[in-house]
């Protein structure tokens, strides 16, 4: 009994870090979103092909928008500097910088991203 405690436990704190913020079909395609999560702002973005990603919405370098970056290739290019980070995991494609990413996933048409714990 125990061990089921603990996992559902660890089940509830998991859910809790769940955020859904918005609406799958409501995120153009080719472009991103700016969303504030849990005092965190979050640029969500949806790719042509319909992927959907989430890094923290402002670049390392200089703070620039990205969700107002332009979005193509499986990267996000920062509008200040042209910076460029990998949507998938936030990793700098021509710079030493990145940008912390978020998993996600579309569960009954709701974006659903999940914050660290921390």
């Amino acid at each position: 009994m125990l061990n089921t405690t603990m996992q559902s436990r660890a089940e509830a704190r998991a859910l809790a870090n769940r955020v859904a913020i918005a609406r799958a079909e409501l995120l153009p395609a080719g472009q991103g979103r700016c969303f504030s999560i849990g005092g965190r702002k979050i640029a969500v973005f949806r790719t042509r092909a319909g992927r959907i990603h989430a890094l923290d919405a402002a670049c390392p370098h200089r703070g620039g928008p990205l969700a107002d970056g332009i979005v193509g290739a499986g990267v996000v290019v920062c509008p200040l500097h042209a910076y460029r980070f990998r949507l998938e995991d936030g990793s700098g494609v021509d710079t030493e910088c990145t940008v912390r990413s978020y998993p996600v996933e579309v569960v009954a048409g709701l974006v659903i991203v999940e914050l660290p714990a921390d």
